[in-house]
């Protein structure tokens, strides 16, 4: 593999939009290139740093990852009644994507501070659940699921429309997110695929059909949180997402309701997902925390 180069006005185009897009409204300008030498919270030959370079499949897992979170009553209670996605989806977008950015790429010492500041956030959110119960986002369990569902779904999309991870890559990817998960207070996350195997069946019987996953999905395919050049695409991404959820999971929240990919819109998705893979941006976050630690800033995409 090699980097794609795109004729300069383009690239120059591309790389002002994705500097946009990680400008996220409440969080401070995220620096990734200082302190310089400083390692991040995984290294740079991790799996992880392979598979959020690549923004194509990063929307499609997080689609994937906000469906399982808001499949799990009082999950979908704290983000539903204690964030912006009905209001202003795209800034939500942004902090999330924001916040994953410096969790892989960012130096330890900003990834834990930002990872601290999001805790003292969650430990004031607190409410009921649509099905009676109490629930605090600071729950361990809950932050459990949450990690899950994010470890899943950007490894999942990776894997299915960009390029395959071995066994032994998914597992690795597992056990990378194991420092931000315990920084995140989600000491119980899965570390392994056979983790994440036993803790869905555990959540199987939790997990419940809701209309704010239909909403959820609508907001998604009608907000502008792609860049112009990519927007067309991003229906085509919301089905990617569903697809990417396990067939037991899908029919109890009624997803037959939505519709998936079709072959060729599948192969469409993919060769967008693997030409992003060869797109080095030299102001975004993979290629400033590789020129960080001394490395060519597409050093990634070799």
């Amino acid at each position: 593999m090699s980097a794609l180069t795109l004729p300069l006005p383009i690239q120059a185009r591309v790389e002002a939009m994705a500097a946009g897009f990680l400008q996220a409204q409440g969080m401070p300008p995220a620096d990734f290139a200082t302190p310089v030498g400083e390692p991040a919270l995984v290294a740079a030959d991790a799996v992880s740093w392979r598979v959020f370079k690549n923004p194509v499949g990063l929307f499609i897992g997080g689609v994937a990852a906000v469906i399982l979170e808001l499949a799990e009553p009082r999950v979908r209670a704290g983000v539903w009644d204690h964030t912006t996605f009905r209001t202003d989806p795209v800034a939500r977008l942004r902090r999330t994507g924001l916040a994953a950015m410096v969790t892989v790429y960012a130096a330890r010492s900003r990834a834990e501070a930002m990872i601290a500041a999001v805790g003292r956030r969650h430990a004031k959110i607190t409410g009921l659940a649509d099905d009676g119960r109490a629930y605090a986002a600071s729950d361990p369990a809950l932050l459990d699921w949450v990690q899950a569902t994010a470890s899943y779904g950007f490894a999942e999309a990776y894997h299915r429309f960009v390029r395959p991870l071995s066994a032994a890559d998914r597992d690795r990817a597992w056990a990378e997110s194991a420092p931000a998960a315990r920084l995140y207070g989600a000491v119980g996350a899965p570390r392994s695929q056979v983790d994440w195997a036993a803790q869905l069946a555990a959540m199987r019987s939790a997990l419940t059909a809701s209309p704010v996953v239909a909403e959820f999905l609508q907001i998604m395919r009608q907000a502008p949180a792609l860049p112009g050049l990519a927007r067309p695409l991003q229906p085509l991404l919301v089905r990617a997402a569903v697809d990417l959820i396990p067939p037991d999971v899908a029919r109890g929240l009624a997803l037959w309701r939505e519709p998936g990919l079709s072959p060729a819109q599948a192969a469409l998705v993919r060769a967008a997902a693997r030409a992003a893979d060869r797109l080095c941006l030299r102001n975004a976050p993979p290629a400033q925390a590789c020129v960080r630690l001394g490395l060519p800033a597409d050093w990634l995409y070799r």
